[in-house]
């Protein structure tokens, strides 16, 4: 009789390479439903085919992989680096099911999206962008060619060495399902990721409520009289001379403010974090995200036309 040793299941680096190439590939089969699953359990094939022999466990695992799955494709790799972890502790007899790699999966994928656009759309690629781009309008083909090359090495480099730290990281996770190691982790990716996308709340939802709240009469020589301005650039010319030295709110004899101005004095974007809230809770109420993108629409064209927002 075999002993488990002897039969024991370990994923090569050559076999991680082959699923981190597989992975650049993530997004190939990206649907509405599931969304990144395919691309997904098409780099796990590789593992899969070497840590479970038998066609059945072969189905089961493909079947495990092809549940829904969504995250920036190159924060991705930390979360499959832990997935393979957790694979090759089960093939070798780990008391590891199906909803503790799901867990994994859901846990750390929500948290590490928000970290993917501020690192690699907002810095990474605009830096390398900008350098390029400088040294095309110099007339030299370095610039595109420095960009695709520095971009894609900086990006495949992240991805391998990630999903080399998620995979020793998956190891010690298996050998501690009970002691909450796998809790703290998502713990902390959970509130980075939450911090990140507190920040950019601001930047992505914008909400403008028109209604005046006050209108006060400006002071005579307090604001631009527009009546009194020379015609052609000279008139152009003054009403910017006069702006500059009265200030941003005088440019009308008339001060208007509106809500939406008293409310960003209270605290600049609160209408938006609050609505950012609202969806969230609705969300774990497990409200469709199309019947809130609905109900979105609705109130913004419903707020236009009777002129709140």
């Amino acid at each position: 009789m075999t002993t488990m040793a002897e039969n024991k299941f370990e994923l090569t680096a050559a076999d991680r390479k082959k699923v981190w190439w597989r992975h650049q590939f993530l997004q190939g089969s990206w649907n509405y439903e599931r969304m990144q699953n395919g691309g997904w359990c098409y780099s796990m094939i590789p593992a899969i085919k070497k840590l479970y022999p038998a066609k059945e466990d072969q189905v089961a695992a493909l079947k495990r992989h092809l549940e829904f799955y969504n995250t920036h494709p190159y924060v991705s790799s930390p979360v499959i680096g832990v997935t393979l972890a957790l694979e090759e502790e089960r093939a070798n007899g780990a008391p590891v099911d199906d909803a503790a790699i799901q867990g994994v999966k859901v846990g750390m994928m929500g948290p590490l999206a928000g970290v993917g656009d501020p690192v690699f759309w907002f810095t990474v690629r605009p830096i390398l962008g900008a350098l390029g781009a400088s040294l095309a309008l110099g007339g030299s083909i370095v610039g595109p060619i420095l960009f695709f090359v520095a971009w894609n090495i900086i990006r495949m480099a992240f991805e391998w060495y990630t999903q080399e730290f998620g995979y020793k990281v998956g190891s010690s996770i298996a050998k501690d399902l009970s002691g909450g190691l796998m809790g703290k982790i998502t713990e902390g990716a959970s509130i980075l990721g939450m911090f990140i996308i507190g920040a950019l709340v601001q930047r992505w939802v914008s909400i403008s409520f028109t209604p005046i709240v006050s209108q006060i009469p400006q002071a005579e020589g307090a604001y631009i009289d527009w009546s009194k301005l020379p015609s052609g650039s000279e008139g152009i010319k003054e009403a910017l001379t006069q702006y500059n030295s009265i200030g941003a709110t005088a440019l009308d004899a008339t001060k208007v403010t509106t809500l939406q101005q008293n409310l960003d004095q209270l605290i600049p974007g609160l209408a938006a974090v609050l609505l950012t809230l609202l969806c969230c809770k609705l969300l774990k109420k497990k409200v469709s995200p199309i019947v809130i993108i609905l109900a979105l629409f609705a109130v913004g064209i419903i707020g236009r036309l009777l002129g709140f927002m």
